[in-house]
């Protein structure tokens, strides 16, 4: 399976362009904390070609299409196998203090997607797998069949902001007393038998919502990220611009909270002058979220949903 065949990255020359002036000096470092299959990493190297790039994936299937993708590459390119929220430890691994650059292309990938076995896409029956890392952590099967269904009702409505979480949750304890689920297919026809009439003619498949609260529960997607670019903006260099695109409202707000709380003053109110160590740490590169062109979904409609926002490092942290 050709990597390049598969991947069409998303806004990839606005994401260049917001990265261009932290990286067109030399020895500069960047990080693409989603490398999935390598679309935006590969035109990082190439546009930059000072650039030095260090690439994260939790998915071991990711990291080896991407390793043959980027191999030309050489020694510009570190590949690690970790979650983006180990930030931290993977730069100070590497001996990296600050770095100039720093992507996210949040979400599931175009891999994850279009290979069946993963049971992440909803309009093909495959296992309830959806863990990006397959090597540990528990699967979807295992949420929908042993949580309790109190837990199950707040993940859909939490994760999914699906309406009418009760009512398929009702329909999975019911079920899955009878047997376990072990197939998207069987949870899909679930959740059409148990949804209204009315909400089945609105939004696309039925099943969106309730696949994707149970892909972030089992992946740990937004308590990760939660900790990830708060790290993220800590790690950039003075200079250093970071660019996050999101999938769904729970991500964007909460890139919206970090990055925008960092382009504020703390100062208390009422200071006649703002002291050094209150003024913003950040600067919005972003007017609110940036949306995907028209054309650009007409010719890839997994852009469709893309919101992103940047930043750029404008100060160091305040010293005690």
């Amino acid at each position: 399976m050709s990597s390049n065949a598969l991947h069409v990255p998303v806004m990839l020359q606005r994401c260049l362009d917001m990265l261009a002036p932290a990286l067109a000096r030399p020895g500069a470092v960047v990080v693409d904390c989603t490398l999935g299959l390598g679309g935006h990493s590969e035109a990082l190297l190439r546009t930059f070609p000072e650039a030095r790039l260090v690439a994260l994936d939790r998915d071991p299937a990711a990291l080896e299409l991407s390793g043959e993708r980027l191999a030309p590459y050489g020694d510009r390119a570190t590949l690690v196998h970790a979650v983006y929220d180990e930030l931290p430890e993977v730069l100070a691994r590497l001996g990296v203090p600050r770095v100039q650059g720093i992507l996210f292309d949040l979400g599931v990938s175009s891999m994850q997607l279009d290979e069946a076995e993963r049971g992440f896409a909803y309009a093909q029956d495959a296992p309830l797998d959806m863990r990006m890392d397959q090597t540990t952590g528990i699967s979807a099967a295992e949420v929908l069949n042993t949580y309790p269904p109190g837990e199950l009702v707040r993940i859909l409505r939490t994760y999914g902001e699906e309406k009418f979480a009760r009512k398929i949750v009702d329909a999975v304890v019911r079920e899955r007393a009878k047997e376990p689920f072990r197939n998207s297919a069987r949870l899909v026809e679930l959740i059409r038998a148990a949804l209204p009439q009315a909400a089945k003619r609105t939004g696309g498949n039925p099943a969106k919502r309730t696949f994707q609260a149970l892909r972030i529960e089992v992946n740990g997607e937004l308590a990760v990220l939660e900790r990830a670019i708060p790290a993220a903006v800590a790690a950039l260099a003075v200079g250093g611009r970071i660019a996050v695109l999101s999938y769904h409202s729970l991500e964007d707000r909460l890139v919206k909270h970090v990055l925008g709380a960092g382009a504020e003053s703390t100062a208390p109110p009422g200071l006649p002058i703002v002291p050094e160590r209150y003024q913003p740490r950040l600067k919005l590169l972003t007017r609110g979220a940036e949306l995907p062109t028209e054309q650009e979904i007409a010719e890839n409609r997994r852009a469709a949903p893309a919101r992103l926002r940047g930043a750029e490092r404008i100060r160091e942290e305040a010293t005690p």
